[in-house]
């Protein structure tokens, strides 16, 4: 509880496996509201879920298990909850992916399945055909189809749409797409996963994209940007035509009250991961000048007072050492296991795009990126913390274009830095910035090569 707070995407779970395990009673589980997944699901943003919007089919299955077990004193939450079980598990049902996986991932499919199968368990009841059976039948199915050959799991399966947008960005930033062969296919496979229907999930408009090309896959706020970055680097190659209009919809439809965008959904705000991040403003700011800069679009008004908006939202955001703090990603080592640096360099990148490398906030930020370089030549996620190839990479590559004249020469040991990696072969080292849901840390293969990639295709060109 100290560790989650109010944020029970995580909290519950985890002791809802120490009661079934008989470490703990269940009056020290905290109730979930499954019967919430039963209201109209435009309405769920004005519902105050205590779990984020992601987290749907566990506040569902575990609200159950803890029903079961605790059920409530209050007659009428009884009722209401007596009444919205079997509507729920329909729901549970309905926004299963066919691969049985709900966001093609192992810890918030086997929390939906043992929470299923403990309740049939105690009821003792037979396997049928009801639709918890069925949620369960298919979950184990996506488990079993995704344990690794040492019998273990990943935090996640697949990140394919991600690191592929991030390869072509990459290239793209290096100069150096025009090496890429079979750009038609790539674009032609990249443009067949945007969405194409509202998302039986979130309820998420049609023109996005998420993070992998799996059906368990959720639109969202830096896949999209990422996707259409990329198209339209491509299709200055590739004469092909795309619904650009119904990705710039979409990004324009999420911006939040604040200004920001969020993850997932508009208008959730309650807790952290459904926040606006700055670092997927910047990139939704990024993505939309593209489209308004593209053959195919013109930056209009609405483009204007969005990009306006968000600027401002990220000024009142920047901390007051001038970094900025992203919202999936931190690191280990530093305190509360933020990670500025990351942050930082994505929101500069928005300044840089649209010419905003003089303002107040750009100099500030590059002057934090700076001063917490370390004596390696590397960055680490905050001052003081161990160097790694992807923060280093990242400040490299935006100090390259923003740092200022007389700060060529830490740029300098940072572009060695990323040599010596490289030529030590440790440039393939990847360290666990990521965040996937509250406090679980996941490391990507890729990253260090695509982000090394960037920066040092960006050093030839600037520093030759």
């Amino acid at each position: 509880r100290r560790r989650y707070g109010s944020d029970h995407t995580f909290s519950v779970p985890i002791l809802m496996m120490c009661a079934l395990a008989g470490l703990m009673p269940w009056n020290e589980v905290p109730r979930l509201p499954f019967e919430s997944a039963c209201i109209p699901q435009s309405w769920y943003r004005l519902a105050r879920m205590p779990v984020v919007s992601y987290a749907l089919p566990a506040l569902i299955a575990i609200g159950q298990v803890i029903h079961h077990h605790r059920p409530t004193g209050n007659p009428v939450t009884r009722l209401l909850r007596w009444l919205g079980r079997k509507r729920s598990l329909r729901v549970l049902e309905r926004i299963q992916p066919s691969s049985g996986g709900y966001l093609e991932a192992a810890p918030l499919t086997s929390f939906v399945v043992m929470s299923l199968a403990a309740m049939r368990q105690s009821r003792r009841e037979t396997p049928n055909e009801s639709p918890a059976d069925r949620v369960i039948a298919r979950g184990v199915e996506f488990l079993v189809n995704s344990v690794r050959a040492d019998g273990s799991w990943p935090i996640d399966t697949n990140l394919s749409i991600w690191v592929t947008t991030l390869s072509v960005n990459a290239l793209a930033a290096a100069g150096d797409l025009d090496s890429l062969d079979r750009r038609d296919e790539l674009l032609a496979w990249l443009l067949d996963q945007q969405t194409k229907d509202v998302h039986p999930y979130t309820g998420a408009a049609a023109g996005a994209w998420g993070w992998s090309h799996l059906p368990g896959s959720v639109p969202d706020c830096d896949d999209t940007p990422g996707a259409v970055l990329a198209a339209v680097r491509l299709e200055r190659w590739i004469a092909q035509s795309w619904n650009w209009g119904m990705a710039r919809n979409w990004i324009l439809g999420l911006q939040n009250r604040d200004a920001g965008f969020p993850t997932f959904c508009r208008g959730w705000g309650k807790l952290p991961f459904d926040r606006s991040g700055t670092d997927l403003t910047a990139h939704a700011i990024r993505a939309l000048w593209a489209l308004g800069s593209s053959p195919h679009g013109h930056f209009d008004e609405l483009y204007g007072e969005t990009v306006q908006r968000a600027f401002g939202y990220l000024a009142r955001q920047q901390r007051p050492d001038g970094s900025w703090l992203p919202l999936w990603f931190g690191n280990q080592h530093a305190p509360d296991d933020i990670n500025p640096v990351y942050g930082t360099a994505r929101v500069l990148a928005a300044y840089r795009d649209l010419n905003r490398a003089d303002t107040d906030e750009a100099r500030r930020g590059v002057a934090f990126l700076l001063g917490v370089q370390n004596p390696d030549g590397g960055w680490g996620g905050a001052k003081g913390t161990p160097s790694s190839v992807e923060e280093t990479a990242l400040a490299v590559e935006i100090l390259l274009d923003l740092a200022p004249p007389e700060a060529r020469a830490p740029v300098e040991r940072g572009v060695e830095y990323l040599v010596r990696r490289v030529e030590d072969g440790s440039f393939t080292d990847p360290a666990p910035i990521g965040f996937y849901f509250a406090k679980l840390w996941y490391f990507e293969k890729l990253y260090p090569i695509i982000f090394t990639v960037a920066a040092l295709g960006r050093a030839v060109r600037r520093l030759a």
